[in-house]
C-alpha cells in the first residue's frame, strides 16, 4: 500500500471510512486517558476527521498528520475554520495548517507519518488512533506501531479497532484482534480493552463486526 493508493482513494471520493458524526466511543471513553485540559494530543492519519473538533472543544491542543492535502483542505472547508498555512518551522518539507482561538488549538501536518522525527511534532501527551492502524495491512503495522511510540515518546493511547472475518472483506480497513495488537504494543504499553460493541461496514453490511475500544498506557 503505498501513498498512491490514499492520494486515489481522496480524489475519487472514496472515503467511506470518514465519520459525519463525532466518534460516540471517543466521547463515551476518552475520559480514561484522564488527560487535564491544554494537553497536546496527537491524532495519526486525521483526515478530515470532526472528531479533533470535539477534542478541541474540549480545551486539548490538537496536533493531526494526514498524508493528502486535499483532505486537509476539506478539513478546515466543510467546518468553515479561518486558519493559516505556513512552512514547518524545524522542516521546509512540511507544509503547517494552524488554527487556534482562544483555548482551542488545531494543527495539521501534511506529511508521511513513516516520514517524522519527534522533533517534527514536538511534545505529545496523549495519541487518539481511530482509523490510522486499521487503515494499514499487516506488513505495516509494526512499523507504524513503532514509528507512533517513537514519535510521541510513548505516550498513552486511545487506540479504536475493528474485529471481523478478513477472508470476507479486502481491507482497508482492516481486521486487528487482540492478540495482534499484543505484538505491535505489548513490549511498550499495558493494553487494557474497554469495551466491544457491535458495528459494521458501509461496504459489507452483512458482515458480522465488533469494534473495540483499547487502552494503551
Amino acid at each position: 500500500m503505498n501513498p498512491e493508493f490514499w492520494h486515489n482513494r481522496w480524489q475519487e471520493k472514496h472515503t467511506g471510512f470518514h465519520q459525519s458524526e463525532v466518534n460516540p466511543l471517543l466521547i463515551k471513553y476518552w475520559s480514561k486517558l484522564n488527560l487535564p485540559a491544554g494537553s497536546r494530543v496527537f491524532v495519526p492519519l486525521c483526515g478530515k476527521s470532526i472528531d479533533m473538533i470535539w477534542l478541541a472543544a474540549q480545551g486539548y491542543d490538537i496536533v493531526g498528520v494526514e498524508l493528502v492535502e486535499s483532505a486537509v483542505k476539506e478539513f478546515f472547508s466543510e467546518n468553515r475554520i479561518l486558519h493559516t498555512i505556513i512552512n514547518h518551522p524545524h522542516n521546509p518539507n512540511i507544509k503547517y495548517y494552524h488554527w487556534q482561538h482562544e483555548n482551542q488549538k488545531i494543527e495539521i501536518l501534511v506529511a508521511d507519518i513513516f516520514s517524522l522525527s519527534i522533533e517534527d511534532i514536538d511534545y505529545i501527551d496523549a495519541v487518539y488512533d481511530r482509523a490510522a492502524l486499521i487503515a494499514l495491512p499487516a506488513d505495516m503495522r509494526p512499523d507504524y506501531s513503532e514509528q507512533i511510540r517513537k514519535v510521541s515518546d510513548n505516550a498513552p493511547q486511545l487506540l479504536i479497532t475493528l474485529n471481523y472475518d478478513q477472508s470476507k472483506k479486502d481491507g482497508p480497513p482492516f481486521s486487528i484482534n487482540g492478540e495482534q495488537l499484543q505484538q505491535y504494543y505489548g513490549n511498550h504499553y499495558q493494553l487494557c480493552e474497554l469495551a466491544s460493541e457491535s458495528s459494521s461496514i458501509g461496504s459489507a453490511p452483512d458482515l458480522n463486526v465488533t469494534e473495540h475500544v483499547w487502552l494503551l498506557k
